[in-house]
């Protein structure tokens, strides 16, 4: 691309400091994808709580998973996408992202890199896609059956997505929890059948009325960020005897409060289980997100254009009861136009 610059989304050193750098627009290899960004998606967990918060600075690289966007070239040995081609892409915040079009290791497992949108998924929900398909297979590991009562703490963007693939599935009476009421008003609109309030209620004593003492079939730890240490521990004692706890929120930095007397009896599972398959909760997630199952619309808070990716990023962290789904807005005109 010779001297060709564009904009990406930089941590260099320092807590809080979020910067737009200029860098070389990516090559393109023989099996990649190089898209031209429209949206892309800031997460609150692994960015904010692993990166923005941090004194060390970042690799621009892993700054963002889930960009939606316009195929601006492929390599020589692609087949599957054209320059034109509307896509969803796990790659970082910058004007131009590069993919690997064929089998690429993503996140917890083998999966897809960039896929190809349906006509009616827009470039807003295409930034869900990553977090979607992931929320496919975490809900896959909790093989909810419909006489199950599933306990869901944590109602950020990964307990709303699993939220709504549980409900999508139809199995289970489904009880979410949350301290924010914007994010509790949220929980109901999107079909959780109980709601509780942590800020105005005491989550534990509920969730064992709710289940007749006996504590719930499957509770999801969803909680990231300091305020997860308490809820984890009460997480413990929602699960009835012979039920799963699965760990999902990871973003304490310190040691979880896991006690041998309160998991005795019960299952405890971590993220995404090495076989599950990502290419088929991909096909899910795109299928859920165009027939609308996945509430997007209610989901995004606020857009920010680029330029003020730093004001972005502020927001997101200092203001939790508002902040939801933040997303930068870069429309970048791709290369051959």
């Amino acid at each position: 691309m010779g001297n060709l610059v564009m904009k990406r989304v930089a941590k260099p050193a320092g807590m809080f400091n979020i910067v737009l750098e200029d860098a070389p627009i990516p090559e393109v290899g023989p099996h990649d994808v190089r898209v031209c960004s429209a949206r892309s998606l800031i997460s609150r967990g692994s960015e904010l709580w692993h990166r923005y918060i941090k004194e060390e600075a970042i690799d621009p690289r892993i700054m963002g998973y889930s960009v939606g966007g316009i195929v601006d070239a492929v390599g020589s040995e692609v087949t599957g996408f054209i320059p034109g081609d509307r896509v969803a892409i796990s790659a970082p915040h910058a004007e131009y992202v590069v993919g690997d079009a064929h089998t690429h290791e993503f996140a917890e497992g083998n999966g897809p890199r960039v896929v190809a949108l349906p006509d009616n998924v827009s470039f807003d929900q295409a930034t869900f896609w990553p977090l979607t398909t992931s929320a496919v297979q975490w809900v896959g590991v909790d093989d909810i059956q419909p006489e199950h009562t599933v306990v869901i703490v944590g109602q950020g963007l990964v307990g709303s997505l699993m939220l709504q693939v549980a409900k999508a599935n139809g199995d289970g009476r489904l009880i979410a929890i949350d301290a924010l009421p914007m994010r509790c008003d949220l929980a109901s609109e999107l079909g959780a059948d109980i709601v509780v309030n942590a800020s105005t209620e005491d989550p534990l004593v509920r969730v064992l009325e709710l289940t007749n003492g006996f504590g719930a079939d499957v509770v999801v730890y969803a909680v990231g960020g300091r305020a997860g240490l308490d809820a984890f521990a009460q997480a413990q004692q929602m699960v009835a005897r012979g039920g799963l706890l699965h760990v999902v929120g990871l973003y304490e930095d310190a040691p979880l409060p896991l006690s041998s007397r309160l998991i005795q009896r019960k299952r405890l599972i971590g993220g995404i289980l090495p076989d599950s398959d990502r290419y088929k909760a991909s096909e899910r997630a795109l299928r859920l997100l165009a027939d609308g199952q996945i509430a997007t619309d209610r989901m995004i808070t606020h857009r920010f254009a680029y330029l003020e990716a730093a004001a972005a990023f502020r927001f997101l962290h200092d203001c939790p009861a508002e902040a939801f789904g933040v997303l930068l807005v870069w429309d970048a005109t791709p290369l051959g136009s």
